[in-house]
Formats: structure tokens, C-alpha cells, sequence
């Protein structure tokens, strides 16, 4: 493990603080059926399952219903795997569907869900063992915390309400930036009046490769987080990876926050 400490930690949130799976299921069910209307709105036994499988290619909330409308057409998990990001714009044009519009109608089916059965939507959430308590220790420490997210900062700042952690909205970096993660690290970077020394936990692999790519953000240390939906294979290649540390959640919780 790293042993200096950061004077920034950024961490994602979907995947690395909290497992929404049983949710992101069941918002894109109702998505899905709202926009292709299937003959049966109970989904099949398998689905849930296969779902939650290849959940490591969703980047953004769009792509869930899509993901489902793939499965329900036959598309084999392993092609889904390796050829997402051409699966899914194929579909988008067969259809002649827009993401922004997919994406808008996840939200507001989100939202009413959130305003009819606060409690049955929070439920549907698990925050990662240790991971609360870590927060709320780096939230006391002079250490900067920040969550830069693909999802909407409204349902982040809920679900961290929850677990009594108030986070300003300054801090959290939602979808509604509309702006890569890598520009938000360069950012806080820039905001700093200090020399910084940033730590960015994302379980997207292709996310920390982006940042490598950045010449400016070459100090920045990467963790790529097990425990959240990426798969072996890019387990193993941030393993191989001399600028990337795979982080366990145990480490997480335990060795990686000795700084506090």
C-alpha cells in the first residue's frame, strides 16, 4: 500500500461507497418497459441475475434499460462483455432512441419513485461494509474529500443523508457537471492553494486509464476498487499496471486511511 497521505481524496460513488444494484435493476426495468411496452411488465427469473453480471460496462444511467433491451433480444453476456460500446449505439439507432432522452426518463421515473417511497428506495441501496465509517473519519480529518460521480448529486446526497453524512453540494461532482472526471481532478488541482497530493478511488477501469492519459495529472495516485463492478480481466490488468493500485476493501477500510 501507499504509506504518504493525500491532502485529497477523491472517491466515486457507485461501486466504491455504495452498491445500488437491486435499485439500478429495477429503475431500468421500469425504464425499459415504459419505453419498448413488452407484452409482460414481471421480468424473467434470469434477468436480475445476467443484469447484475455485466453491470461493469454501464458507465452512465442511460445504458441500464438499454442493457436490459439487449438481454431480453438474445444478445449472449460475453458479446455484451466485448462489444458493448458498439451494441449499445446499434440499438439506440435501430430504435431511433436518443441517450439524453433514455437517460431523462430513468431520472424522472427515479425522482417520482423517490417522492412516492422514499423508504423502499433507499432499502434497495447497501453501502459497502467499513466504507461510512471511513468517510466520516476523513470528513473529520483534515484531509479534502470530494465524490465525483456519474450519477445525478441529488440521489448521492439522499443515500449519504441517510447514513447521517451531510456532505455540502460544492463537494459532490454529479452527473449534472457534464464534464469527464478527469477535468474535475484537474480542477481541484488548480483550486488548491497548496501543492496537492491526490488519491482517486474509481472501480471503472477505463476512468483511471483516462486520467493516466493526462499529463497533468501524473501525481495523481489511482486505486482501482475491487469490490465494485469491473471484472477479472480488469482486475488483472490494473495488477500489471505500475500506476494503478487494485484496492480491497479491507484495505480501504483499515490500512488506507492510517493518515486519519
Amino acid at each position: 500500500m501507499t504509506a504518504s497521505s493525500p491532502t485529497i481524496l477523491a472517491l466515486d460513488f457507485d461501486g466504491v461507497i455504495c452498491d445500488g444494484l437491486i435499485e439500478y435493476f429495477e429503475v431500468a426495468w421500469r425504464t425499459y418497459c415504459q419505453i419498448w411496452s413488452p407484452a409482460n411488465d414481471t421480468p424473467p427469473d434470469d434477468l436480475a441475475l445476467r443484469f447484475y453480471r455485466l453491470r461493469p460496462v454501464i458507465e452512465t444511467g442511460w445504458e441500464m434499460p438499454v442493457l436490459i433491451k439487449a438481454l431480453v433480444d438474445g444478445i449472449p453476456d460475453e458479446k455484451i462483455l466485448q462489444e458493448w460500446l458498439t451494441i449499445a449505439p446499434q440499438i439506440l439507432l435501430n430504435d431511433k432512441l436518443q441517450a439524453k432522452e433514455i437517460g431523462a426518463k430513468l431520472d424522472y421515473l427515479r425522482d417520482e419513485w423517490i417522492n412516492t417511497d422514499l423508504d423502499g428506495w433507499l432499502s434497495l441501496h447497501r453501502f459497502y461494509s467499513g466504507v461510512v465509517e471511513k468517510i466520516q473519519a476523513t470528513v473529520a480529518s483534515e484531509v479534502k474529500l470530494y465524490i465525483i460521480t456519474t450519477k445525478e448529486g441529488r440521489f448521492v446526497q439522499q443515500l449519504l443523508q441517510q447514513q447521517g453524512i451531510n456532505l455540502p453540494p460544492a463537494v459532490i461532482f454529479g452527473k449534472e457537471v457534464k464534464r469527464p472526471k478527469y477535468e474535475i481532478l484537474q480542477e481541484l488541482i488548480q483550486a488548491a492553494e497548496n501543492t496537492v497530493s491526490l488519491w482517486f478511488v474509481e472501480d471503472r477501469l477505463k476512468t483511471l486509464q483516462l486520467v493516466q492519459q493526462q499529463t497533468n495529472l501524473e501525481n495523481v495516485k489511482l486505486f482501482l476498487a475491487d469490490w465494485g463492478y469491473n471484472t477479472q480481466p480488469e482486475r488483472k490488468a490494473a495488477q500489471n499496471d505500475p500506476r494503478i493500485e487494485l484496492l480491497s476493501l479491507s484495505q480501504f477500510a483499515k490500512n488506507f486511511s492510517a493518515w486519519l
